[in-house]
């Protein structure tokens, strides 16, 4: 479980403070014994609706797999469907509110709620989150807006943003980490910190204690060892004390 151990070593050992969980994957149990065992983590529900296992079997969400159960990995035409097919939406309700639903049966507090390949931004499942969240408790959205930011997705942002927070929902500020996702180094989160603006920011990571992590053609070159080296590292600690930043 290198994902898993590394969480585990991240927080106990290091600046990590709060984790995202997806329910449908093997790992999961031993991600939830985990969390259990560190109460001072704050865990989230990873929503996933496109590169990955979804929880219903492929008989009720039809429109949303493929011949093996999986869901989609392309996501512009998997968008597509979410958005003009009713089936599809109807079948990916079901999906999310049973991604919410196992993760309430884990006992685990929701901390707060992102999705796979921040496919929330999405409008479709976006609006499907906040209707079913709402249920579950759901008390926090990540908003994946990293500054400056592309100047065609900001009207959305704003408006997503909008939305979660006349939700009564808590969304940060920026977030850190998309443009170098799985080579979040030591010396870039260095610079990112030294230029953090003011608010609530969130700084992501993709950490294992192995590299070679499950199947996803795309994941391949992450570093993920270089990444948890990141979140354990004593002159990152440091750098945040000196600059006053604390973890929430």
């Amino acid at each position: 479980m290198p994902v898993n151990e590394a969480v585990e070593q991240a927080h106990g050992n290091g600046i990590l403070t709060a984790a995202s969980l997806m329910v449908a994957t093997p790992a999961a149990a031993d991600a939830i014994e985990r969390a259990r065992r560190m109460p001072s983590l704050k865990v989230g529900l990873h929503v996933v609706v496109v590169r990955g296992r979804p929880l219903l079997p492929r008989e009720r969400i039809p429109d949303l797999v493929d011949e093996d159960g999986m869901l989609p990995r392309d996501l512009f035409p998997a968008g597509v469907r979410f958005f003009f097919r009713p089936a599809a939406r109807a079948q990916l309700e079901a999906e999310i509110r049973a991604q919410f639903e196992r993760y309430h049966q884990s006992g685990l507090p929701l901390d707060h709620v992102d999705a796979h390949n921040h496919m929330h931004v999405h409008p479709t499942v976006f609006s499907t989150i906040l209707r079913v969240g709402r249920e579950y408790g759901m008390r926090a959205i990540r908003i994946p807006y990293e500054p400056p930011g592309s100047m065609l997705l900001s009207p959305w942002i704003a408006l997503m943003r909008a939305r979660a927070r006349q939700a009564g929902l808590v969304t940060n500020d920026a977030i850190f980490g998309i443009r170098d996702t799985g080579h979040f180094t030591t010396d870039r989160v260095l610079r990112v910190l030294d230029t953090l603006p003011e608010g609530l920011s969130e700084i992501y990571f993709h950490p294992a204690t192995s590299d070679d992590v499950g199947d996803d053609p795309l994941a391949e070159s992450y570093e993920r060892r270089a990444e948890l080296a990141a979140l354990t590292s004593p002159v990152v600690a440091a750098r945040l004390r000196e600059r006053g930043i604390v973890g929430v």
